[in-house]
């Protein structure tokens, strides 16, 4: 997500510079154990990796010195020079964390004396290394300044707000002109624009919705019926901008039901995501270039293995944290799998 600020568009005989304005989804679920995960959506990808980072890899922050001995973390990450650029991820404690763009909201803080100075790259490790829990991140966040300093000259930060959340609860983290701001997430999703207390309002407008089916309160003297299944719903969105992801994921995810099992908890947290997924030639970014969903994560924080499809493989692919050495110093990293894996019958 950090590479993905500034990019060039070529709009005909025009050159211009403009804000990648990247479209993503993030939700938790619970049955049994608890899940978290997210959608990523841009036209090409960077390179996206697994990683998993072990308890004593070297953690180096560029105000805060080095961590030498942390809690475990698995995410979706650019890896660059055997760092991990977490887009997501989930650490042996069962708290995940997952960044999202936020282009034109996201102003970061300055570097300031006695405040613990975090760059915006480093807030998923930061957290994810350090803390066991949502409250434990809330202590974190209230000793924190969260600064904009970049990774490199052709890395620039990028403009991002996080969802946190482990079994017992969720909030937003928001990082603005007037301050960072920390919000309960009593929905457990997150998209992007507009700032979380303006997406939070707006669901006022679905409230009547429902996945019953509906009753005539029109009027009593118009013979009204019922003509397909899913009337309750009517006028729940179905196009890819934020707020209508927002609330189109919230309502999925709210009404979501499935087995305690794990294959059946997994499916169902895809097909949670799949209800906002977005397929070329639909969200048109350029002349000839689609925005898609590039990959889809599910995380199983209560036992540590990273789940996720890609756009051309929908075959579940996994990562268990617990099958690396978590007491090593070395970065592990698996590239995507890619292509389609199709099962033939006969």
């Amino acid at each position: 997500m950090w590479y993905m600020v500034l990019k060039r568009l070529n709009y005909g005989n025009r050159n211009e510079e403009k804000r990648a304005i990247t479209m993503c989804t993030a939700a938790t679920y619970k049955t049994t154990d608890f899940y978290f995960g997210r959608t990523l959506d841009y036209e090409f990808s960077y390179g996206d990796e697994v990683a998993v980072l072990p308890r004593n890899y070297a953690l180096a922050f560029r105000h805060m010195g080095t961590l030498k001995a942390h809690y475990a973390i698995i995410g979706m990450a650019y890896v660059v020079g055997d760092y991990p650029l977490y887009y997501d991820g989930i650490n042996e404690k069962g708290l995940g964390m997952a960044g999202l763009n936020f282009v034109e909201n996201a102003v970061y803080q300055e570097v300031g004396e006695g405040r613990e100075n975090i760059a915006q790259f480093e807030f998923i490790p930061w957290i994810l290394a350090q803390c066991a829990s949502v409250e434990e991140a809330r202590e974190k966040l209230d000793k924190m300044n969260l600064v904009g300093t970049q990774f490199g000259e052709q890395l620039p930060a990028a403009q991002l707000h996080w969802i946190i959340a482990d079994e017992k609860e969720c909030i937003v983290v928001e990082c603005m002109v007037d301050g960072l701001h920390v919000y309960d997430n009593p929905v457990g999703v997150l998209t992007n624009n507009p700032p979380f207390p303006q997406q939070m309002f707006l669901l006022n407008q679905y409230m009547h919705l429902s996945p019953k089916q509906p009753v005539n309160t029109f009027c009593e003297q118009l013979p009204l019926e019922q003509y397909s299944r899913g009337m309750g719903a009517l006028g729940l969105p179905g196009d890819l901008s934020s707020t209508s992801r927002f609330a189109r994921v919230a309502f999925t995810r709210l009404h979501a039901m499935s087995g305690e099992s794990e294959a059946e908890s997994v499916s169902q947290f895809f097909h949670i995501l799949g209800s906002v997924d977005q397929q070329r030639g639909c969200c048109e970014v350029a002349d000839g270039k689609y925005e898609i969903t590039l990959y889809t994560s599910c995380c199983n924080a209560t036992k540590g293995i990273y789940y996720y499809t890609t756009y051309e493989n929908h075959q579940i692919t996994a990562v268990d944290m617990h099958r690396e050495n978590l007491d090593g110093e070395t970065l592990v990293h698996y590239p995507v799998v890619k292509g389609e894996h199709i099962l033939w019958q006969n």
